[in-house]
């Protein structure tokens, strides 16, 4: 996902050292260090925090599963350029079945 996501920096929870932590105290961390966005997969975390006080943007990805993800990298590049502070994001990713 990484070089799908051109013009970013991306960098992972586990890279960062925040593998561990719960949702949230990654959201306090990830705002803190000034990322402007978090991706994530957890289906729930947008209905455990309030996001209309958050400078954090979310997005929440139905998959983590590259072979689904890669044919929709394009799609997933947009509402990456697009997702405006405080906004939570859900893009399903069709899967085949």
């Amino acid at each position: 996902m990484r070089y799908a996501l051109r013009g970013h920096q991306v960098e992972t929870a586990y890279e960062r050292g925040w593998a561990e932590l719960q949702n949230g105290d990654l959201i306090a961390e990830t705002e803190s260090a000034g990322f402007d966005l978090l991706i994530t997969t957890d289906q729930g975390i947008r209905y455990q925090q309030n996001w209309a006080v958050r400078s954090l943007a979310l997005l929440v990805l139905n998959t983590n599963d590259w072979t689904h993800l890669r044919r929709f990298k394009e799609r997933i590049l947009e509402a990456v350029d697009s997702i405006q502070p405080s906004e939570c994001v859900e893009l399903d990713v069709p899967r085949r079945e």
